[in-house]
C-alpha cells in the first residue's frame, strides 16, 4: 500500500513538474520570438515590462484574461467554446512519452524520468499530433465565418497531407532503433545520435515539422494578409491566448522529439541530462523563428507541390536505402 501511494506521489509531481515547465517555457518562448524578431528586423522588441522585458508574458497573458470574450452571432457555442483547449490538452498528454533522463532514486524507489514508456511511443505520439487538425477545423466551422471556414479547410488539408512524410521519415529510426519506445530510441543512440546516419531523415522530419504546426513559409491557414488570421479569426481572450500556447507548446514539443528521434535524446558530457534535452529541444524553436523571420509564405500550389512530389518520395527512398543497408550490414 505505502508503495502504491508512494509512486502515486511520484506521478503527480513529475505531471505537475511537466506541466509548469512547459507552461513556463511556451511563456518565456513567445517573449523569445518577439525579441529575436525585433534584433532581426534591427529594432529591440518588448523591454519595458521588468528589467530587460522579462515579465512582458505575465502583462500579456492578464491582458488576455481581462479581454472581453466574443461569440459570434450564428457559432455553434458548445464546440467554439472548448476548441482552443483541445491542442495544449494533447500537447502535454503527448509529453509523457518523452523520456528526460536516466532513472533517479528516490526514498528507495527507482524512479523513471519519463511519465509512461509506451512500447508503441511513436505510435502515440503521431496520433496525438494528429489531434490537432481537430482544434484547426472545429474552430474555423465553429466560428460562422467565411474567413476562419477557408483558413480551417487550408490548414486541414495541409496537415494531413504533411502526416505522411512526417511519419514516413520516423520508419527508418525505428528500423534503427528495433523498438517504438522512445526510451528505447534514445538508448540505442548510446554511440552515435542518429542524425549522423540519417541526415536526409533529419531535413524531411523539420520541414515536415514546419508544415504540421502551420509556421511561415506554410501558414496559409492563418495568412493575415488573405485571411485575417483564418481558423482562429473570430477568437479573443483566453480562448485566442489558448491557440496561441498550444502552438507554442507544439513547438517545444516538435523540438524534443527532433532531440530524442535524432540527436541523442537526454545523452550529453558534464551537463545534467534534463539540461542537454531542453538545450536540443531549443533548437527547433529557435530555427522555426528564424524561418519566421527570413522566408516568404508559400503558395497552396507550392506547399502541396513540396508534400506529394518531394517530401513523400524521398521520405519512401531514404526508408528503402535505410534498408538495404541494415541487410547489407547483417550480411
Amino acid at each position: 500500500m505505502t508503495l502504491w501511494l508512494t509512486g502515486l506521489a511520484l506521478l503527480l509531481v513529475k505531471l505537475a513538474l511537466v506541466l509548469v515547465v512547459v507552461l513556463a517555457i511556451a511563456a518565456y518562448l513567445v517573449l523569445l520570438e518577439r525579441k529575436l524578431l525585433g534584433r532581426f528586423q534591427q529594432r529591440f522588441g518588448p523591454n519595458r515590462v521588468g528589467p530587460f522585458g522579462l515579465l512582458q508574458p505575465l502583462a500579456d497573458g492578464a491582458k488576455m484574461l481581462l479581454k472581453e470574450d466574443l461569440i459570434p452571432a450564428g457559432a455553434d457555442r458548445f464546440l467554439f467554446m472548448i476548441v482552443p483547449a483541445v491542442l495544449p490538452a494533447a500537447t502535454l498528454l503527448a509529453f509523457a512519452v518523452v523520456p528526460f533522463g536516466t532513472d533517479i532514486t528516490v526514498m528507495g524507489q527507482k524512479v523513471p524520468m519519463v511519465i509512461s514508456d509506451l512500447d508503441v511511443g511513436v505510435l502515440f505520439v503521431l496520433a496525438l499530433s494528429s489531434v490537432g487538425v481537430y482544434s484547426l477545423a472545429l474552430g474555423g466551422w465553429a466560428s460562422n465565418s467565411k474567413y476562419s471556414v477557408l483558413g480551417a479547410v487550408r490548414g486541414v488539408g495541409q496537415m494531413i497531407s504533411y502526416e505522411l512524410p512526417l511519419g514516413l521519415t520516423l520508419v527508418p529510426i525505428v528500423m534503427m532503433a528495433g523498438s517504438m519506445s522512445l526510451v528505447d530510441i534514445v538508448d540505442a543512440q548510446a554511440d552515435m545520435p542518429f542524425i549522423v546516419y540519417q541526415p536526409v531523415a533529419f531535413v524531411l522530419f523539420l520541414i515536415s515539422a514546419l508544415a504540421e504546426i502551420k509556421r511561415t513559409p506554410f501558414d496559409l491557414a492563418e495568412a493575415e494578409n488573405e485571411l485575417q488570421a483564418g481558423f482562429h479569426m473570430e477568437y479573443s481572450g483566453m480562448r485566442f491566448a489558448l491557440f496561441f500556447l498550444g502552438e507554442y507548446m507544439n513547438m517545444i514539443f516538435l523540438g524534443a522529439l527532433a532531440a530524442v528521434f535524432f540527436l541523442g535524446g537526454w545523452r550529453g558530457p558534464v551537463l545534467p541530462p534534463v539540461v542537454w534535452l531542453l538545450l536540443k529541444a531549443f533548437i527547433m524553436p529557435v530555427l522555426l523563428i528564424w524561418i519566421r523571420a527570413t522566408l516568404p509564405r508559400l503558395r497552396p500550389d507550392q506547399l502541396m507541390r513540396l508534400c506529394w512530389v518531394w517530401l513523400a518520395p524521398l521520405a519512401l527512398v531514404n526508408i528503402l536505402a535505410t534498408g538495404a543497408v541494415m541487410l547489407f550490414i547483417k550480411g
